[in-house]
């Protein structure tokens, strides 16, 4: 049985390499470390189909060191040991660390990544992991800590024409076809920046053409998934199109929307701490002030589904989604937060007013730190006008609020307290 199209054009080289040119293009951070034959440890976080195993199947060709492999899916903290220990004896003096490469590695339990944490400290293996998760949120801190971060991005509409135009020119079957590319925007909508997606959609396109004269437009492609609606989908590849979906229908006050998308993830077997994170950031980025309970309840829902686990964890997870899709929304904090650290990002780090100073000693008292504050508490309806930004930004306004009726309630009380200070532009 043949490969499959997107295995039998993955890369071999650099020189082969679409994409990710900020990490492997000439000069770039990630190529001169693989090149200079000294690799640390790193993880590549990017989405689904643009190279990370392909990066580190590269890195095991160049290197002469030994290289391990282990997927996260199917291993567990046995194998992980047993590769350290091989690392171990097979390793000699002052040679380079043997490399562990780990596929998928946001599905290690904490168990197995603490397996690895020793290791990695002493240098025994140099760990390369690939996720298509927030290392933040999937990888414990003393390994994240240990490693370098490189994130890939999803390829551009040049980067999958160049594959498209390669694939049917060069690979060993369809180079034997008379394939013509006549319309290449739906092969690009549906791929969505993947270039395993994208080969398998050509591919299966082909496999439905009979004969060798092939004439592909965008008509053909649209009519060849909706016959096959799962073939581009297979084990999900479009986790990130659906969690975009489910997260729109969200913040589009659809709760219809909402439940199916959601229906559609857990039908894929989609983790449901997934689900649930997403809905705590949409709570806090898309509800925020306008309910701040929409961001306790989501929490709730996260604590209930570690608890109670599958199938039942479904539940408070439905509740939840239909209780942010039916809140009135504001992004005043999103934006607040954002607004405030490009300001600090463009003013850098300016001096803290000296009456908002700390004075545990008599030195800083006597150098006026804390004198002239005014105790909120002290005052009438606990509120005393005073400086709380930097000098140079005294008068710069971040928060906006939005008109809900919360936020409302409480522009009505900063008006109150600050008068036109906090009048909205």
């Amino acid at each position: 049985m043949s490969e499959p199209l997107a295995e039998r054009m993955r890369p071999r080289s650099f020189d082969d390499y679409v994409g990710q040119q900020h990490l492997v293009g000439k000069d770039a951070v990630l190529r001169k470390m693989i090149e200079s034959g000294r690799v640390s440890s790193f993880i590549l976080w990017g989405p689904p189909g643009v190279g990370k195993t392909t990066l580190a199947q590269i890195i095991s060709h160049r290197l002469e060191t030994p290289f391990y492999t282990l997927s996260a899916v199917t291993s567990g903290v046995k194998d992980v040991r047993d590769v350290i220990e091989r690392a171990k004896s097979g390793r000699f003096f002052n040679s380079a660390s043997p490399i562990l490469f780990i596929d998928e590695i946001h599905r290690f339990s904490k168990s197995q990544q603490d397996s690895l944490l020793g290791a990695v400290e002493r240098g025994i293996v140099t760990l390369i992991g690939a996720t298509t998760e927030n290392p933040s949120f999937e990888v414990i801190r003393p390994l994240l800590s240990r490693c370098q971060l490189y994130v890939l991005k999803p390829l551009e509409k040049e980067d999958l024409l160049q594959l498209l135009n390669r694939a049917v020119t060069t690979d060993v079957e369809l180079s034997k076809l008379n394939i013509q590319l006549k319309q290449t925007d739906a092969l690009l909508r549906y791929s969505g920046g993947d270039a395993r997606k994208l080969l398998n959609i050509l591919q299966l396109v082909v496999e439905s053409c009979p004969g060798d004269q092939i004439v592909i437009d965008d008509e053909m492609v649209v009519a060849c998934l909706q016959q096959n609606p799962l073939a581009y989908d297979k084990e999900g590849e479009m986790h990130y199109d659906i969690i975009s979906a489910f997260i729109k229908s969200i913040r589009g006050s659809d709760p219809d929307g909402a439940l199916y998308w959601m229906a559609r993830m857990i039908e894929g077997g989609e983790d449901p701490q997934f689900i649930a994170r997403r809905l705590v950031i949409s709570a806090a980025e898309d509800i925020g002030l306008a309910n701040p309970n929409a961001l306790l309840l989501a929490n709730a829902a996260f604590d209930a589904v570690m608890k109670i686990g599958w199938p039942e964890g479904r539940i408070p997870l439905a509740e939840a989604v239909v209780y942010l899709a039916t809140s009135p929304k504001s992004n005043s904090a999103y934006l607040g937060i954002n607004h405030a650290l490009e300001i600090v990002r463009q003013t850098g780090n300016q001096p803290v007013p000296l009456h908002l100073r700390n004075a545990p000693t008599k030195l800083m008292k006597d150098l006026g730190y804390s004198d002239g504050y005014k105790y909120s508490h002290d005052y009438p309806n606990h509120f005393a006008p005073q400086q709380y930004m930097p000098d140079a930004l005294k008068d710069t306004r971040i928060w906006q609020p939005q008109h809900s009726p919360i936020e409302e309630r409480q522009y009505q009380h900063m008006l109150q307290c600050w008068g036109d200070k906090y009048k909205n532009e």
